[in-house]
């Protein structure tokens, strides 16, 4: 029988209720704090938006961001909300200055709805604002007023203090991870030359612009010093490296565009175009634009993003200009940089040997990559390799971002997870005993290697990251020492060859659980042996204990626990002070003495683990 249809079937949600029932239409995707682009980080840039549109105007050259446990203080030394619209402006949609284009010409934050969702979905959200001598606090929780405090004078600063707490109803058991945060304010200190911000104590600043964010971010030797050119609203920075593919940071008034948008792909063209026709060659576009190394920035009015979270632009013109943000962008780079590589002939010449090698190397692995294609037995291998998903674009025919690949080792393991899994957004891939060990290879013999071949077919990373066919890619081995070593060798893969999906944040390392503690009534599993022994205290006297040596001895009753919603992922991550060169040199290289060293002093570590188990 129909659900019957009739006024009682109509409901008016007020503001604070509709962001909690529909919180991935203003944040993206909740997540527990594993993923960069989880919910609980963009809280916290929607609050910090707020503190950069002051220092854009001119107001507040100092921002200060603490995290203590869960709790979060952002402070800023700006203006200071209005005192008689600090509750109205944290908690009445449709409210704030950026619509007054006079006031707020290139905002960062959300049009009056960021602190807004920032409110509902936190459990505590304060707001203090110090404006002219005089004071105003204001509490909520869960986007409802608790407190709303009287007007009384101050001798602070003038400026904004924002607290809140996510909700845990809403966000799980999540963590926050600092070298997330520490990123999210680098990339606001590279866009702001003259901003101070300190996260724990710790200062953060930038002095070059996006000259310091390429410094920063590329290992490695460079094949010539990073150009770096400014025009109006418009800033480039670029070089080629020694990695392979293609790294871009791009930014929109402030916003990282993590899938970029009409201003990447713009550059990407010019670029192409402008070296074109300076050596006046038709180098394929590929040539010019392999191991480039890249950042870009551009201010526009009233930016239009293809979604809330602001991470592609859709925009096409810019209106200010009266024109198209490719031919905008076209002129800039086109006049810049053709000027530069004649002023400047040691770099072009350093770049033009760049693009050649480049080109030899397409050329060599266009034969190889033909005979793989013609294979009879790929089709099959990779089908027996691959259990795929059945979902890969959203409704908006963008990129699922709960699509994820596990990658895992030897048929039982694959076989519980395969069993387990969500056939929705849940693929799995099965190696075949220990990868090759591609350290110190080319990327030719490493594409001959079939096991690594098909991975790359499946993850469709072959040509282009941007089509990388699954958001999240999970390395899942036993935690053992064999397990420990093809989880090295993958990630030397990765390292080596695609250090870019890495850096996006895609790559992350399954947590299974090392013990299973349980009676009669209740089972537990523990990730530590900490949380074993608080297992055996919660169900008392002589519980089962189970050490867990393998994935292949979790059933798949018992694995769908550990890769549906409470699913614990450690992202892999490389912080700034981290060379990808050094990394593999050390772990991989032939500085056995050295390695052996460091091994011998960490065997204590899986000691205590076999100890805990007994």
């Amino acid at each position: 029988m129909a659900e019957s249809y009739n006024d009682a079937s109509v409901k008016s949600l007020d503001w604070k209720e509709h962001i909690r029932l529909r919180p991935g239409m203003y944040i993206g995707k909740l997540g527990d704090g594993a993923a960069h682009d989880d919910g609980i980080y963009v809280l916290i840039k929607e609050i910090i938006d707020n503190s950069i549109d002051e220092f854009v105007m001119g107001n507040g050259k100092y921002i200060e961001v603490e995290i203590a446990d869960r709790e979060v203080h952002v402070r800023d030394y700006g203006r200071g909300i209005p005192l008689g619209m600090v509750n109205a402006c944290v908690s009445k949609m449709n409210t704030g200055a950026k619509y007054d284009s006079k006031v707020f010409k290139k905002a960062v934050g959300l049009n009056g709805v960021g602190t807004k969702a920032v409110n509902a979905l936190s459990s505590h959200f304060s707001v203090q604002s110090f404006r002219e001598g005089q004071s105003k606090l204001s509490i909520f929780e869960k986007g409802e007023l608790i407190l709303d405090g009287k007007v009384e004078p101050t001798t602070e600063k003038d400026g904004t203090k924002v607290t809140f707490i996510p909700d845990t109803e809403l966000f799980g058991n999540y963590h926050f991870i600092s070298d997330y945060i520490e990123k999210m304010l680098w990339n606001y200190a590279y866009l702001n030359n003259g901003l101070s911000l300190h996260f724990n104590g710790e200062k953060i600043q930038a002095k070059n612009g996006l000259h310091d964010l390429l410094e920063n971010q590329i290992d490695g030797k460079l094949c010539y010093p990073i150009i770096h050119l400014k025009q109006d609203e418009f800033e480039f920075a670029f070089t080629h490296t020694k990695h392979y593919g293609e790294e871009y940071y791009s930014f929109v008034n402030g916003q990282h565009t993590t899938q970029g948008g009409t201003h990447l792909s713009a550059f990407r063209e010019v670029i192409v175009k402008t070296i074109r026709e300076f050596y006046n060659k038709n180098f394929e576009p590929s040539d010019v634009r392999s191991s480039i190394a890249a950042a870009l920035s551009i201010k526009i009015q009233e930016p239009i993003f293809e979604s809330q979270t602001k991470t592609k632009l859709g925009s096409q013109h810019i209106e200010s200009e009266g024109q198209s943000i490719r031919n905008y962008i076209g002129d800039i780079v086109t006049t810049n940089l053709d000027n530069f590589l004649h002023r400047n002939p040691d770099v072009a010449e350093a770049l033009l040997h760049k693009i050649l090698l480049n080109q030899k190397e397409r050329k060599e692995m266009a034969g190889i990559k033909k005979l793989v294609r013609d294979s009879a037995k790929k089709t099959s291998l990779h089908n027996k390799k691959l259990r795929d998903c059945k979902v890969h674009l959203n409704s908006n025919h963008e990129k699922n971002l709960e699509t994820t690949l596990f990658i895992t080792e030897g048929d039982s393991a694959s076989g519980s997870i395969t069993k387990s899994r969500d056939v929705s957004t849940q693929a799995v891939f099965s190696l075949k005993g220990k990868p090759l060990n591609s350290y110190g290879l080319s990327k030719k013999i490493v594409y001959q290697n079939e096991e690594f071949n098909l991975l790359q077919s499946a993850l469709n990373i072959d040509e282009d990251m941007d089509n990388l066919r699954y958001n999240n890619i999970v390395i899942a081995t036993d935690a053992d020492v064999d397990g420990m070593h093809i989880r090295l060798l993958l990630l030397t893969f990765f390292l080596q060859f695609y250090p870019d999906l890495i850096k996006r944040g895609h790559l992350y390392i399954l947590q299974t659980p090392l013990f299973r503690v349980r009676n009669k009534k209740k089972t537990i599993y523990c990730y530590s042996p900490e949380e074993k022994r608080s297992a055996i205290q919660k169900l008392g006297v002589n519980p089962e204990i189970t050490r867990f040596k393998g994935l292949g001895e979790i059933s798949p009753d018992e694995f769908k626990y550990f890769i549906g919603s409470d699913i614990r992922l450690d992202p892999v991550i490389l912080r700034k002070d981290s060379a990808v060169s050094d990394l593999l040199e050390f772990y991989m290289g032939k500085n056995t003495m050295e390695r052996q060293n460091f091994i011998i002093d960490n065997l204590r570590l899986e000691d205590d683990l076999t100890a805990e188990a007994s």
